[in-house]
């Protein structure tokens, strides 16, 4: 076994959950501005081998604006920063349609459902937006469907985008808290120079520091249907890795490239400094100021020492104003600072269902965001 059969290997086997980058130019044929079915045929077999291990995973896909030029006569070799915002978007209302065709169908065959989220960066970056997109992506996943998402091109102006898929996926494996993101892109890694430019280029198996050298590795995007590049991935890289989340760049120009990892094929490797949840907590201990205060029972207490959520139950006073997705204080009944965490009801919803069960919560609210007021993903305890 390859040094890189045993770090690939290890990667994808010691995650639980994967997210899947796939760009335009893997999507798309660039001769006929079709998409490539058979490709898709086969990352779908692989995607559901994955899944047959035990494996959650998460697809984030371009193309859709590419897959849409056709049907509004616009050529589809063109660049699409060449293109008018207008008509990207227009192009993107319909392309979304043929992706997600071609996705259904390509997992057809192995009996998964597919779902097709649309993002803007106020649903990866706004606390409330964060939270219900999570919400939806966790649901679906639990549920063995296998979520598509793509920015969401169709309403999303020049100012406020991604600008491309690559951060898009960064920002979806930290919001859900992923082990691992695969970049497929038309090159299998990072090297020290263009390698299609230069000779003697030599390939980089590993990343642990960024720096301002490893950044002018990175060209410009490539020309043809892609709106990243390398530079767009290692701005990637640096947002999943502070984040908790491994990074790998890897070849997509094989048909079955996540099979291809399994068996040792060359990658460049980003690697984190923490884990997810570690990551996660540390920013919301160190980044996240209290709106308000929850004063618990002695129950909630020992629950939350031994690693459990918070729920309503537990909960006797609920102090300040806040909105869903606002941290704030858990205190015991002597004002003591236990904990802080993110809420998943507003100030006046925790008022109502505060000493319900959470079996309750719907028929006093009328609709439920789950069990708990605070998940223990999204609970700091305080020293």
């Amino acid at each position: 076994m390859t040094p890189s059969e045993t770090t690939n290997n290890t990667l994808i086997n010691e995650s639980n959950r994967i997210v899947i980058k796939i760009g335009s130019a893997l999507v798309t044929d660039e001769k006929t501005g079709k998409a490539k079915q058979n490709w898709l045929n086969c990352v779908a077999a692989d995607i559901s081998y994955l899944k047959s291990i035990g494996k959650e995973v998460v697809i984030v896909s371009s193309g859709a604006i590419a897959l849409g030029r056709n049907a509004l006569g616009i050529d589809y070799t063109n660049r699409p920063s060449s293109i008018p915002l207008e008509q990207k978007q227009a192009a993107a209302a319909l392309g979304n349609v043929e992706m997600t065709r071609a996705y259904a169908q390509a997992f057809a065959p192995f009996n998964h459902q597919i779902a097709l989220i649309l993002l803007s960066p106020k649903d990866t970056e706004v606390r409330n937006s964060h939270l219900n997109a999570r919400a939806t992506i966790n649901t679906l996943l639990i549920k063995g469907k296998v979520p598509v998402i793509n920015e969401n091109d169709t309403v999303s102006t020049a100012e406020i985008r991604f600008g491309d898929n690559d951060r898009l996926a960064a920002r979806v494996a930290q919001m859900i808290g992923a082990d691992l993101l695969i970049q497929l892109s038309t090159t299998d890694g990072l090297y020290t120079a263009d390698p299609t430019q230069d000779d003697s280029a030599q390939h980089i198996p590993v990343v642990e520091d960024y720096s301002d050298d490893l950044l002018k590795m990175a060209g410009d995007a490539p020309a043809g249907l892609s709106t990243g590049g390398m530079k767009s991935k290692l701005e990637a890289a640096r947002i999943a890795t502070m984040a908790g989340v491994t990074m790998m760049i890897a070849s997509g120009k094989i048909d079955n490239p996540l099979k291809a990892l399994l068996s040792g094929a060359k990658a460049t490797v980003f690697k984190a400094a923490d884990k997810p949840l570690t990551a996660r907590k540390k920013w919301i201990s160190s980044h996240v100021k209290a709106q308000g205060a929850l004063i618990i029972d002695e129950g909630a207490a020992q629950a939350l020492h031994t690693g459990k959520s918070l729920l309503p139950a537990g909960v006797a006073k609920v102090e300040g104003d806040f909105i869903m997705g606002d941290a704030v204080a858990i205190r015991d009944m002597d004002g003591h600072t236990l904990a802080i965490g993110l809420m998943n009801y507003s100030a006046n919803e925790s008022r109502l269902i505060l000493g319900h069960k959470s079996a309750d919560i719907s028929d006093v609210l009328g609709y439920s965001r789950g069990d708990t007021l605070i998940h223990r993903d999204d609970l700091v305890l305080q020293a």
